[in-house]
């Protein structure tokens, strides 16, 4: 049986100290994800064993302030250590600890795109991420679908990022169809801050012409909806990329700017 690692306190202190140190951070990262992947046999069985989650819960979170360091963070990249998380985030069960692996591992690829860096989102794309966080999106509570449509918000942000949606159809219609029934979801159970990422996703998509033709077919109607504008309302800057979505689209559509402003904001006053 290979040496169980349980991160204690007194442990975890000691990995930090490890990892911000050149000459034992690899050492490490191998014991960090060792730790994580010793949780892959459970995932499987219908009782994921709760002491088994709270450990890789709190290797996740070390990994998390890993990530959040820029002197450390592009060692997670060049030692791989998100692969290691992928099959948390492709699990379809909703039980509360599935939700905690799930959650605190969105939160170790959040940390890693907050800054904006294409090493990193190359880096993302070329591991497959988007269909794990598009799945995330799907099956995950609002806090997980809050940080999996903020990752792809933010590997939109990065041009490569862009082009890996908008080249290809069928990636296009996948975001697109997640994010409609996310949209549509809001009105039952509403989330200010997960309309806000959405509404930036759908925002930088608007900016490829590519995009503006098929949202002729999939922007949901529901987005116009009073309900849904009132969740934004008192937030300038959602309010701001709301307005710019509807350009984009109107003016890739050829249709009346004005006529689409004139909506909004009538909806608006209401």
């Amino acid at each position: 049986m290979p040496e169980k690692i349980t991160p204690t306190a007194t442990s975890v202190e000691k990995l930090i100290k490890d990892i911000e140190n050149p000459l034992t951070r690899e050492h490490a990262l191998f014991l960090l994800s060792r730790e994580i992947t010793s949780a892959y046999r459970i995932l499987s069985s219908p009782e994921l064993v709760a002491r088994a989650t709270n450990n890789v819960c709190n290797a996740l979170a070390l990994l998390q302030c890993v990530a959040s360091n820029p002197n450390t963070r592009m060692n997670l990249i060049q030692a791989n250590i998100p692969c290691y998380l992928y099959p948390f985030l492709g699990v379809k069960n909703k039980e509360k600890p599935y939700e905690y692996l799930r959650l605190t591992s969105l939160g170790v690829i959040g940390a890693l795109v907050k800054v904006d860096n294409a090493e990193i989102v190359h880096f993302l794309l070329q591991s497959e991420i988007v269909p794990l966080c598009l799945r995330c999106m799907e099956v995950g509570n609002e806090l997980s679908k809050t940080v999996a449509t903020f990752i792809i918000q933010k590997i939109l942000v990065q041009d490569e990022g862009l082009r890996y949606f908008c080249s290809f159809a069928e990636r296009f219609f996948a975001l697109a169809r997640v994010m409609g029934t996310m949209v549509d979801n809001l009105v039952e159970e509403p989330s200010q801050r997960l309309l806000k990422h959405i509404i930036h996703c759908y925002v930088r998509l608007s900016g490829c012409p590519r995009a503006c033709d098929g949202f002729k077919i999939c922007l949901p109607i529901r987005l116009r909806d009073a309900a849904i504008l009132n969740l934004v309302r008192d937030d300038p800057i959602a309010l701001e990329w709301l307005r710019q979505l509807f350009f984009n689209i109107a003016t890739g559509n050829r249709v009346s700017s004005s006529a689409i402003g004139e909506t909004l904001g009538s909806l608006l006053a209401s």
